[in-house]
């Protein structure tokens, strides 16, 4: 059970080491992009690759979607990045009982998007657990755990592929202990608890009150599902990527004079982008997307003269 890229290595390694998968259930297919094409979930594409029947519950806890599930009288349920909660009854059903590959070091980060929350707050250590599910989000005993540095040069998108990865090795070392019903698994520490709650359009948008590690977290945390906002002439001004400001040579920023100027100013335009004041300093922006344009260098975009210095982003 999978639904985005982040499930794939672990069903590819399934059928590469010759498990019998009798089948995949994955969310329904969505419309994509501005013409709203019917667009199958990346595992329903690699479940068709390897020839694999798909199921695609709306609701899996329907008596129907349940009954449907117990024809295939499953040994062992895995899941990653499904989408869905699992109800008892299937929980109940698999003899060697269900199994997830989650993206964080539980018992942190629970919920739906723990790699954004880890790269947001800043994290430089991340990781997969692999745990045996329970009724409640992510609280099941854990079965084993592998820990992922987080660079500052990550973003949630190239920490989805370390971490998939990692996923995908960690099921396949367990997946002869899971099979004989031979694996241990440890309890959480619910009072270590934490939860990633999936991101909303408020997590999108900058305070430049914030300071600018903050805000470089913000910015990679938020690529390349949504991107970050700020508000420029009344119109959203999308922010993709930033430079790092531990390592930002001080010579080049202009911070030092700009004065009172309040947060979010913008402090200089050049061939490195686009200064703007935050509340402990300034961030480099470096690729930016003006409303209704494509994404775009901030240097492309600031020889367009349109955004000048002194003008304040909100």
């Amino acid at each position: 059970m999978g639904t985005p890229e982040f499930a794939v290595p672990s069903l590819d390694m399934l059928m590469a080491e010759g498990y019998h998968v009798v089948g995949v259930v994955t969310q329904p297919d969505k419309p994509q992009g501005r013409k709203k094409v019917l667009t199958p979930t990346p595992v329903k594409a690699a479940a068709e690759r390897h020839g694999l029947p798909v199921f695609q519950p709306v609701k899996l806890r329907d008596p129907e979607a349940v009954a449907r599930l117990a024809e295939w009288k499953p040994d062992l349920i895995v899941t990653a990045a499904f989408g869905q909660i699992l109800p008892k009854a299937v929980l109940d059903m698999p003899v060697r009982g269900c199994v997830n590959v989650h993206g964080s070091l539980l018992p942190k980060y629970r919920g739906g998007a723990p790699i954004q929350r880890s790269i947001i707050n800043g994290e430089s250590v991340t990781g997969v657990t692999l745990m045996y599910m329970a009724e409640g989000l992510d609280t099941g005993d854990m079965i084993s755990r592998v820990e992922v540095p987080i660079t500052d040069e990550d973003t949630s998108g190239t920490m989805f592929v370390k971490l998939s990865e990692a996923g995908s090795k960690l099921l396949q070392a367990e997946m002869p202990r899971l099979i004989a019903g031979e694996t241990t698994a440890v309890p959480q520490n619910d009072e270590e608890a934490s939860y990633a709650r999936n991101l909303t359009r408020e997590d999108e948008k900058m305070d430049w009150n914030r300071t600018s590690r903050e805000l470089f977290n913000q910015i990679r945390g938020l690529v390349p599902f949504s991107g970050a906002f700020t508000m420029w002439d009344e119109q959203v001004f999308k922010v993709w990527a930033a430079c790092n400001p531990d390592q930002v040579a001080n010579e080049a920023s202009s911070v030092s004079s700009a004065g009172q100027a309040e947060p979010g100013t913008v402090l200089q335009l050049n061939k490195s982008g686009i200064e703007i004041k935050t509340g402990n300093g300034s961030l480099w922006l470096t690729e930016v997307q003006p409303a209704g344009k494509k994404v775009m260098q901030a240097a492309d975009f600031a020889r367009g003269g349109t955004l000048k210095p002194g003008m304040v982003l909100r």
